[in-house]
């Protein structure tokens, strides 16, 4: 699995900020419709109510909201730099700034775990963290994203 399969340029977006999480969401649903053709409500929904299961930031700025979704048949990746970070309830209680979401198939069951995991280790190697968060040009983010597994698995 490679994140070049998981995000399209159209799904990287830098947006300046957000009031809420719940306006995070819905964001992250307008981009799944018109990045990959996803339903916007039900990927609102989904993530709405994995988030309930427990929060999906996972510290040091980041944060990786999922969720299962009926209306896919492949898992679709959607990454936001914030300009100004977002109170996000996260583990280490700091705002995020960088968010990576990804919607997968209700039946995906170990691919899904499996993107998770891609997306998690890429979101861990602090040289491309330092360059998403110093680069404000949505097809660059694009591009050290699916860099940065490459060159790692090299």
């Amino acid at each position: 699995m490679e994140l070049s399969s998981l995000l399209v340029p159209s799904a990287v977006r830098v947006v300046s900020q957000f009031t809420s999480k719940k306006r995070l969401f819905q964001e992250l649903g307008e981009i799944a419709q018109s990045a990959w053709g996803i339903p916007a409500d039900p990927a609102v929904d989904g993530l709405q109510e994995r988030e309930t299961l427990g929060p999906t930031g996972v510290g040091h700025g980041i944060a990786l909201p999922h969720a299962r979704i009926e209306e896919l048949d492949r898992i679709a990746g959607i990454f936001i730099r914030l300009e100004k970070p977002l109170d996000y309830d996260s583990v280490d209680r700091q705002p995020v700034d960088l968010i990576f979401c990804l919607l997968a198939p209700k039946d995906s069951g170990v691919d899904h775990l499996k993107a998770l995991a891609l997306v998690s280790r890429t979101m861990r190697d602090q040289s491309v963290v330092s360059k998403l968060r110093s680069n404000p040009d949505p097809a660059k983010l694009h591009a050290i994203l699916i860099e940065a597994r490459s060159t790692q698995e090299v």
